[in-house]
């Protein structure tokens, strides 16, 4: 597929030099070469962040009838490129065609949702309310941080680009997008969509590259006012390190826990945990990592999770009836082959699955995991869904939060008074009763707590972040 299909003609960082080094992105659909972008090296990096900057003041100085026009005019660019950016979503990140829609859609929908929170932009008008500020009278106002550097993940490049830009953009910053290597073209045909938009020259700058060429190079540029990343925490506390004094924004790993009680509706609670851990080969942070079920349904929950497998089929990704794809590489699967292999080694039974080919690693079900598995504790992302025991609710609580992670949970029970106990005790951002977790377009916050992240993304929330409080007293 020829680069310059996807090639912004005003805001692509393209190397210095047009014929030079380019980033091959595989085909996870066929295997071969999907598409060519160029490699952005420091010096580009460097050069994206100068043009953002030279942006900041004709940012800031927008209406917000200015951006919610752009946002809307961002929307319908994306909407009209709707099944190239789905087919691009296929063969860069491996999802079958109905999950690339699904994202499409979020994307747009994440705009959308942007545009009706940037009329809500207005500060607030104070008065002094005590004798000492008799008088007194205050503009107080949100304002652009300036520079928002977005780094995105490989598994929803296109809608978590959208999380991130739009608020940027709805906030009056200037916008760098460095998208996963694994990943780039999805992104850029959002810049596409945004090229079309005619924002400020310099307003929008994305920049494909090696994070361990150019990430480092960005992160620590004291040109940056605000980075949102979404990624894997050690990624995470890496850019912190580098980044000094800006205004993080991050969403990192997750293990999210499904607690399982003996009073819960099977039926739904085996559909919702399946999804949990198979959606998109278990490669979302959201992702039910563990299953922890009372020991007296804990054999029943494993049998008929076992039968809800056979849903979950691999085949052609653009075929409608294909639920299950490919790991992003080889490396992915590789990890995942290692966690199951240790916690057979420690006694958990391989109920189903475990094997790989290539880059695909079949759905698999491992029950009566013990807990000092590596899988109770650590990310897995791949398709692995792990069910182990507990006694009693004071166990269950202390196997959810084992670890340094914190992002979502689930408790499925009957108990409203238990579920409500539980959710307040688990240590995680969110927690959802009697469902499998999950992000939606945004209106909700959602982010993690301990090593999963700093702030809470969702457009007001994400706007909010990349706003500083600017107070005139008269």
């Amino acid at each position: 597929m020829a680069t310059s299909r996807y090639a912004p003609t005003e805001h692509v960082i393209r190397g210095d030099d047009p014929e030079g080094e380019t980033l091959a992105v595989t085909d996870l659909a066929d295997g071969g070469t999907f598409a060519r972008v160029h490699a952005a090296g420091p010096a580009d990096a460097r050069t994206a962040v100068g043009a953002a900057e030279s942006a900041e003041r004709a940012m800031r100085e927008t209406t917000l009838v200015q951006r919610a026009d752009w946002l809307d005019r961002i929307a319908d660019e994306l909407e009209a490129r709707r099944e190239e950016l789905a087919e691009a979503i296929v063969r860069e990140a491996g999802k079958p065609i109905t999950s690339a829609r699904s994202e499409v859609t979020a994307a747009v929908e994440r705009f959308r949702r942007a545009v009706e929170e940037v009329r809500d932009l207005q500060g607030e008008y104070l008065e002094g309310t005590t004798a000492a500020h008799e008088g007194w009278r205050a503009i107080v106002e949100p304002q652009p941080v300036g520079t928002v550097l977005c780094l995105t993940p490989y598994n929803y490049p296109l809608a978590t680009t959208a999380l991130q830009v739009a608020p940027a953009l709805a906030a009056g910053n200037a916008v760098i997008v460095k998208p996963a290597t694994q990943t780039p073209v999805s992104a850029a045909i959002l810049a596409n969509a945004v090229d079309a938009v005619d924002l400020p020259r310099g307003a929008f700058n994305y920049v494909p590259g090696r994070a361990s060429e150019i990430g480092d190079t960005l992160a620590g540029d004291n040109r940056i006012d605000a980075i949102a990343m979404t990624g894997s925490s050690a990624a995470g506390n890496h850019v912190a390190h580098e980044s000094g004094m800006v205004t993080l924004h991050m969403e990192l790993g997750g293990n999210a826990p499904a607690l399982v009680f003996p009073d819960a509706d099977l039926d739904e609670t085996v559909g919702q945990c399946a999804s949990g851990a198979f959606k998109y080969a278990g490669q979302r942070c959201s992702a039910v990592s563990r299953v922890l079920a009372h020991e007296s349904v804990h054999d029943e929950l494993v049998a008929r999770l076992d039968t809800e497998m056979d849903a979950w089929t691999a085949g052609d990704l653009f075929d409608e009836d294909t639920t299950f794809g490919p790991l992003i590489s080889e490396e992915q699967a590789d990890h995942v082959e290692e966690l199951v292999a240790d916690a057979v080694e420690r006694g958990a039974e391989l109920v189903r699955g475990g094997e790989r080919d290539g880059q695909f690693f079949e759905p698999t079900l491992l029950a009566d995991v013990p807990h000092d598995a590596r899988l109770i504790a650590e990310e897995q992302f791949g398709p692995v869904a792990v069910v182990t025991r507990f006694a009693d609710e004071a166990e269950a609580l202390d196997l959810a939060n084992a670890g340094d992670l914190g992002l979502d949970a689930a408790v499925f029970t009957a108990d409203h008074d238990r579920a409500m106990r539980l959710a307040e005790r688990i240590e995680a951002g969110a927690v959802r009763i009697n469902g499998t977790p999950s992000h939606g377009l945004g209106d909700i916050p959602f982010g993690g707590v301990k090593n999963s992240g700093i702030g809470r993304e969702g457009i007001g929330y994400t706007i909010e972040a990349f706003t500083t409080t600017k107070t005139i007293v008269l």
